[in-house]
């Protein structure tokens, strides 16, 4: 019998497999509001993560899926505001408000806005694992075809 748990670690360095970063699928890195010829990237920082938890005093997981429908539009456009800031430093919620009104002048409606821009948000701040993220769209994919 040896001493030590050196033959363990030998024999558990043999049974694992090395994955690369690579192999593994890599989440977009931004996510996109074009409006007015304009294109704005969008991601949540941790910081602002928080910062929205504290204000909306739940997790942002809960505003998404807690209410069991829709989030208010002054929530997801809030939320919508933090995830623009790293990117257009000065950006007030009275612009995001005037930018949703040009999108949806544009065409854009209240639940266009929320599959196509506000659930690519989550996507890319971490909210989801790439199989929950393509699950997903293929369920919106599947509402939006019923709308």
């Amino acid at each position: 019998m040896t001493q030590g748990f050196d033959e363990e670690l030998e024999e558990k360095e043999e049974e694992e497999k090395v994955v690369s970063l690579e192999d593994k699928k890599k989440r977009r890195p931004f996510a996109y509001w074009e409006v007015g010829g304009k294109t704005y990237k969008m991601k949540l920082t941790t910081q602002n993560i928080c910062r929205l938890e504290d204000k909306f005093k739940t997790s942002l997981l809960n505003v998404l899926f807690g209410a069991g429908s829709v989030p208010p539009l002054s929530v997801m456009l809030t939320i919508t505001q933090a995830a623009m800031l790293p990117y257009n430093h000065k950006i007030k919620y009275e612009g995001v408000q005037a930018l949703f009104d040009k999108y949806c002048e544009e065409g854009g409606t209240q639940m266009t806005f929320m599959t196509d821009i506000f659930m690519e948000i989550y996507k890319v701040s971490g909210f989801f694992t790439e199989d929950q993220a393509e699950e997903m769209d293929r369920r919106l994919e599947e509402a939006k075809d019923q709308m």
